[in-house]
């Protein structure tokens, strides 16, 4: 599959669906109260996705590696967040596990693509065409 815009990126449909999570656990009774907490892992998620897309329309491979090691680092970012709130009992160790290994699986396509881009040579042709255009 060709990458003609940042949706088409298989780790930042990732990282959209693990922002759902994130957004979805967070209005929970328990979870909803720690405001803190809530922004925290919220900008986290978001800043995954919001890093990739950004990063696309960089002029170069070397700089859009650099925006999705940033996503990376908000994914772990992600993970650190998981712990507080399981140990502060929000969720349980199943929600934990669901939403941590979404995390792991999104930081692992982001390592294969800075993999992918590193070894390829090759700009992305970026399409300036709206979604669904």
């Amino acid at each position: 599959m060709k990458i003609k815009k940042f949706e088409d990126i298989k780790a930042w449909v990732e990282a959209r669906e693990l922002t759902k999570r994130i957004y979805d656990i967070t209005r929970e009774a328990n979870f909803a109260k720690d405001f803190g907490l809530i922004d925290q892992i919220r900008r986290a998620s978001v800043s995954i996705m919001a890093n990739i897309s950004e990063g696309f329309d960089s002029q170069s491979n070397d700089e859009f590696i650099r925006f999705l090691i940033y996503s990376r680092r908000s994914s772990s970012e992600v993970q650190s967040h998981l712990y507080v709130a399981l140990d502060q009992k929000y969720i349980s160790q199943e929600i934990f596990n669901e939403i941590y290994d979404k995390s792991i699986y999104t930081s692992k396509l982001l390592n294969a693509f800075i993999t992918y881009l590193r070894s390829s040579g090759k700009q992305l042709k970026k399409s300036t065409t709206k979604p669904g255009s």
